[in-house]
């Protein structure tokens, strides 16, 4: 492994090498006080992102919805959703975040709609077999009178992925595809109407100024032809990333949607991108999105599941840079998002927990907080020297944990409720932030309302706090950031070193790279300058779940 160079993909674009910041919009910051972040919220703290040294911002749903799942129900394309504001506030925010140097990046959920969108309820109201129903995947039931679901699939929430109508006469009539929660129908991407109203869709935000979409469920929205049964093993991931041959994830169709989609963002100046949430089995299949004429990026899923494991990463780190420079694209690095445990939890759990499960105060291997914080640390240190680019999830800079012990009365995601709260789902992730170590909501909202309970020792990650603590998670992260930038760490080479068979270790220029997986300390030998270390330590040993940025005389 010795001296063996990676280099980036080359390019100038603006997306190559950029830090994007996700933000979930309910849980960010609250400005009307009704207990929902909404966007002036986020207008208010963008001077806070501009000095956590971010170059886009990336947000999650916001669109008008019944809010089914938590804004991924989407009945209107082209509005705001009142919860959060309106189109004017939205456009303010765009404006505000373009005069700090931040770009901006919209969720975009093409694979099904809201049950509430006016083509669904079209299609309630039409016959079997009409354009109206054309739209979305009805199909005939089984069995003597149509009483069974077309086939056996399983919703990614739990139950089955097919809900029958009733019919304008009042009959039971026929079945429709969700992959997702009965109120999240899945559109028929075989129909040029679908594609064409999503163009129009994706102009429509294109036209205001925004500077890309993260698309949701990318991997999915077109089918396996006849629709085969289907069951995947007991303890698979919930989005499938770990399985091949799925009917209806990562089929092959999918790729000429995006270069369609390639084909409109061209049309716009500024480097606009597409990035995908594509949950794949290998890195050479999920680096098939992001081919020179389809998606600018895609998340890097293997990368963040992978365990703490030294062997684990160095491989995983090795084949993302192989597999996307293969294409011509940057490999993306990501650790936390809305769907998954917080890393500063996930990475110090002791026993499994699929992805989508998430953990609650009756599940097994919970981690030492700690032990998570400590390896969450050291993994973004090792994260955010990477080429190419990385994404953060609001309040990773925090050093939030997973939010465990929330009350069963207080649960929303639909995960909990479709599997009769065998699985946990994604409400942990996603308590509101704390801003303030004192006040109401700790500076969510200056009302204390707050959609999920806020855990009160979160007092001791609120950001004032942190800003005054020069040993802080967030001054971690500005320092990391602020040094990757002056380094230009996005883009360039990486050659890999041998330290320590516990160890990950390489360096870019005369930068050194090592984290410590193992148990035991590690000696980085004489003439060290630290630069940045992700713990406080004294001496030349680094200790076990720690990351340093070095330079060697």
């Amino acid at each position: 492994m010795a001296q063996l160079e990676q280099v980036a993909s080359p390019g100038s674009e603006w997306w190559r090498t950029a830090v994007i910041y996700q933000i979930y919009p309910r849980s960010f910051a609250d400005a009307s006080g009704d207990g929902i972040g909404d966007l002036p919220g986020i207008t208010a703290r963008l001077d806070d992102l501009k000095s956590l040294g971010v170059d886009a911002i990336w947000l999650s749903p916001f669109m008008t919805s019944p809010q089914k799942d938590a804004g991924y129900d989407v009945a209107d394309y082209r509005d705001v959703d009142p919860l959060f504001g309106t189109l004017a506030d939205f456009d303010a925010m765009l404006d505000a975040a373009h005069a700090r140097g931040i770009r901006v990046i919209v969720d975009l959920v093409p694979n099904h709609s809201s049950d509430q969108h006016a083509w669904f309820q079209q299609a309630l109201k039409a016959a079997p077999g009409s354009p109206e129903r054309a739209r979305y995947v009805f199909r005939d039931g089984r069995g003597e009178n149509g009483e069974l679901p077309p086939n056996n699939w399983e919703s990614v929430f739990g139950g089955g992925m097919w809900e029958r109508v009733t019919e304008a006469d009042g009959t039971p009539g026929q079945w429709y595809l969700h992959i997702f929660d009965a109120s999240q129908p899945d559109f028929d991407w075989t129909n040029e109407e679908v594609r064409e109203e999503f163009r129009s869709i994706l102009r429509f935000w294109l036209d205001r100024g925004v500077d890309g979409f993260r698309v949701d469920v990318a991997h999915g929205m077109v089918k396996e032809a006849g629709l085969p049964d289907y069951a995947p093993v007991a303890d698979a991931d919930s989005m499938g990333g770990g399985e091949e041959n799925v009917p209806y994830w990562g089929q092959d169709e999918v790729h000429d949607i995006y270069r369609d989609w390639h084909k409109v963002m061209a049309e716009y100046d500024g480097d606009r991108a597409l990035c995908g949430e594509a949950w794949l089995p290998t890195l050479k299949k999920t680096a098939l999105w992001v081919r020179p004429d389809e998606m600018h990026q895609t998340f890097n899923f293997p990368y963040l599941m992978t365990e703490w494991d030294a062997a684990a990463l160095r491989a995983v780190i090795r084949d993302s840079l192989d597999a996307f420079g293969e294409v011509g694209a940057p490999s993306t690095w990501v650790l936390s998002n809305h769907d998954v445990i917080r890393h500063a939890s996930r990475l110090a759990l002791t026993a499994d927990s699929p992805q989508g499960d998430g953990i609650g105060p009756k599940s097994k291997g919970k981690p030492d907080p700690a032990i998570g914080l400590s390896r969450g640390r050291a993994a973004t240190t090792v994260m955010l020297s990477l080429p190419g680019s990385a994404y953060v999830y609001q309040g990773e800079e925090l050093g939030l944990p997973e939010a465990m012990e929330i009350p069963d009365e207080f649960r929303q995601d639909p995960t909990w409720f479709r599997t009769n709260g065998e699985r946990y789902g994604r409400d942990g992730c996603r308590v509101p932030l704390p801003w303030t170590a004192s006040g109401t909501a700790f500076g969510f909202n200056d009302t204390g309302a707050s959609w999920l309970p806020q855990p009160a020792e979160w007092a001791g990650f609120a950001r004032d706090a942190e800003e005054q603590d020069p040993a802080s998670t967030l001054n971690l992260y500005k320092a990391l950031l602020a040094e990757r930038r002056a380094r230009a760490l996005g883009s360039g080479s990486l050659v890999w070193d041998d330290v320590d068979a516990a160890a990950v270790a390489f360096h870019r220029g005369d930068l050194h790279v090592v984290a410590n997986l193992g148990a035991e300390p590690i000696e980085l030998g004489e003439g060290v300058t630290f630069v940045i270390q992700s713990e406080p330590f004294a001496g030349t040993a680094l200790p076990p779940n720690t990351a340093a940025w070095f330079t060697r005389a």
